[in-house]
């Protein structure tokens, strides 16, 4: 490694770590669980629900009779609904385990409120959550159905629930019936209030991970910070096409199907003292009053996994909520790695060997960039012998040195930036699996050898005590990694002996960095990385008997000849005429003193 790549590399890493810290955000069917065969309605007396959590509650109308549980279920769900407001007050992910190997549960009445409100014309504030509603359970079309009516002044609030089979989206229509007299000519408030609890094994990430995402009809997609453990809030200045409560690797979302959401308001905190909460979400979101007055007031729900060919389907940029990196990178993912991904898991049970096989395809593909490297590497190895002489007849010149280097990469046809240009062709699919391995589901709970969850890190042996910046586990994906990286180092090291000093030290200190920012990054991303470079090792032993270092020196030779007389140009001039303009403003200052 010569100290133009050793440059190059430094540059890479300081924009991999700028990355890291300044733009990250900061399904499968193989789960355990239980699955209905087919779509049911059923309806389950039970005394009245314990009190929120989240704020206390009216009490109830109890001329109306006792609030009733029922369920909408599916084989991908099992939806709770009260008759108490007629809301969803609890929904379980039927095909999903947590971590922890208890059943998933989005929210349910403990962690979470949904409730909507109007204004009547006369001032008065009426909640949903205040009343009890009669149900109706039915079937159509195959889907299962609950239809929620309570009567109120001389008119009926009608609310609608329609889960088809295999679906992860509850269809919801709301009326309201005979009261175009009674009610405020000014927007519904629908609201939904989720205490987000821990569902994967590292919390921080899980926390991290969990947001608000919103899509305005205007075409806007935006997110309240995901990282930020400050208060976070965005109120939306026109209509709402739709919102989603994002857990990591799972959606609760609400969208607008004809007319969208007048406006929204999004807000989350985190309390880091609550050990069950990891962040508080808060969505609320302004129905138009004439469309639920004229019928027009149809909505659906997603509650179900953050799975991209999932989520493209249910609205425009809904698979948003997979977060995928931005520009450039989230093409990469979008376009490159997820299709070959998703190929490979149809033949392929493990991921882990998934995994090792994308690192394959990619290096194949990469191979003419990093062949180029190398290539840039054999000529300056076949200089070494003038470079050394250049060094020895300057001394500690260093100005000099680099002025007289210009003038022999000049003279021989060599670039300096050559050895790096294709590394930072690379940097695209680099940054872009940083983005998809922590936030792909396909991952998720997928063990390989000693991980147990490849969208996590593994843990190979569990520390006493917590140690800064690397924490209280042994992640050996990373170890590996490291250890691999270090080797890959100082064998370039040993075919560039011109490399020295402080940036050969600096050579060998970046993996040691990585070791401390990946060892808590997902097994997945770091199992990629230990076998990208056991491939890189089979690469260069190739590509060394690819590359003759007689025919090297000849055409360099060659060079040398045809640009006797030429003067630099271009970027090498450039930088020819600046180390001058350098080394005269060295020797003023030297006669001067």
């Amino acid at each position: 490694m010569d100290r133009n790549q050793a440059t190059g590399l430094f540059l890479i890493s300081a924009l991999l770590l700028v990355y890291l810290f300044f733009f990250s955000p900061k399904k499968d069917e193989k789960a355990a669980g239980k699955t209905p065969p087919a779509t049911t309605a059923a309806a389950t007396p039970a005394a009245a629900p314990a009190a929120a959590a989240l704020a206390p509650e009216t009490a109830l109308d109890t001329t109306a009779g006792p609030a009733q549980d029922l369920h909408l279920t599916n084989a991908n769900l099992d939806v709770t609904l009260s008759t108490r407001g007629g809301r969803v007050t609890a929904v379980r992910l039927l095909k999903y385990k947590t971590f922890f190997g208890q059943p998933l549960d989005l929210f349910d009445a403990k962690s979470a409120r949904m409730d909507t409100r109007f204004r009547t014309v006369d001032g008065k504030t009426i909640k949903f959550s205040d009343l009890n509603f009669q149900a109706a359970p039915s079937q159509a079309n195959g889907a299962s159905v609950l239809t929620f009516t309570a009567p109120v002044a001389g008119g009926q609030i009608v609310q609608t629930y329609s889960l088809p089979a295999n679906s992860f989206e509850v269809k919801y229509d709301l009326r309201l019936v005979g009261l175009e007299r009674t009610v405020a000519q000014e927007p519904l408030t629908f609201s939904f209030v989720d205490q987000v609890r821990q569902t994967e094994q590292d919390l921080k990430q899980n926390r991290n991970h969990t947001t608000i995402n919103h899509y305005l009809a205007a075409g806007d997609q935006g997110a309240l910070a995901e990282a930020s453990e400050k208060p976070e809030e965005f109120k939306a200045g026109g209509p709402v096409k739709w919102a989603a409560h994002k857990h990591d690797f799972f959606v609760a979302g609400l969208i607008a199907d004809q007319q969208p959401f007048a406006g929204g308001a999004f807000n989350s905190n985190v309390n880091l003292e609550d050990p069950k909460t990891i962040k508080t979400l808060s969505s609320t979101l302004s129905i138009p009053v004439a469309e639920v007055e004229q019928g027009r007031g149809q909505y659906r729900f997603y509650f179900g996994p953050n799975a991209f060919n999932t989520l493209k389907e249910v609205a425009p940029e809904f698979d948003r909520n997979v977060y995928l990196g931005w520009g450039l990178f989230r093409w990469v993912n979008r376009f490159v790695v997820l299709p070959v991904f998703h190929f490979l898991e149809q033949y392929i049970s493990s991921y882990g060997i998934i995994i090792l096989l994308l690192v394959v395809l990619i290096k194949l593909v990469t191979w003419p960039l990093t062949y180029k490297t190398y290539e840039s590497q054999a000529r300056m190895k076949v200089l070494k012998p003038e470079l050394d002489e250049l060094k020895a007849k300057y001394g500690d010149d260093q100005t000099k040195v680099q002025q007289e280097t210009m003038k022999l990469y000049q003279t021989f046809g060599v670039s300096p930036l050559s050895g790096c240009v294709p590394t930072l062709l690379t940097l695209p699919i680099l940054f872009a699996m940083f983005q998809f391995f922590p936030n792909a589901i396909e991952l998720r709970q997928q063990s390989f050898l000693w991980a147990k969850d490849l969208s996590s890190y593994d843990v190979f042996a569990k520390l006493p005590f917590y140690i800064k910046w690397y924490g209280d586990h042994i992640s050996m994906f990373t170890l590996l990694m490291t250890a691999s990286t270090l080797v890959m180092t100082w064998q370039s090291n040993q075919m560039n002996t011109a490399m020295q000093g402080p940036m050969k030290t600096y050579s060998y200190l970046m993996p040691i960095i990585f070791l401390f920012v990946l060892n808590s990054f997902a097994a997945g991303l770091t199992w990629y990385y230990f076998v990208s470079n056991v491939i890189t090792f089979a690469q260069q032993a190739i590509t060394r008997g690819l590359v003759d270092d007689t025919k090297i020196r000849a055409q360099l030779e060659a060079n040398k000849i045809k640009n006797k007389d030429k003067k630099p140009s271009g970027l090498q001039g450039r930088i020819a005429e600046a180390m001058k303009a350098a080394q005269e403003r060295e020797a003023q200052a030297k006669r001067k003193s």
